[in-house]
């Protein structure tokens, strides 16, 4: 089990949510995490698809440059 604390204003904006969604706790904060994994995962993503970009890229004149026709 995980003790989590929470500061004063994501728990007012808990309970303002609890009450609209008619939702426990419980789950819009496992709906929240889960929406923060996937938007994380995301960012990883990206930022290694550009990390791999940079290494691999060539420009044209790089590209051509040692090769002797």
């Amino acid at each position: 089990m995980i003790n989590i604390e929470l500061n004063n204003t994501n728990l007012h904006n808990l309970e303002i949510l609890k009450d609209l969604l008619q939702k426990d706790t419980k789950s819009i904060i496992n709906e929240a995490l889960e929406e923060y994994f996937i938007t994380q995962q995301k960012k990883i993503l990206e930022k290694s698809i550009e990390n791999e970009n940079a290494q691999t890229n060539l420009s044209y004149e790089e590209f051509w440059d040692d090769i002797e026709l």
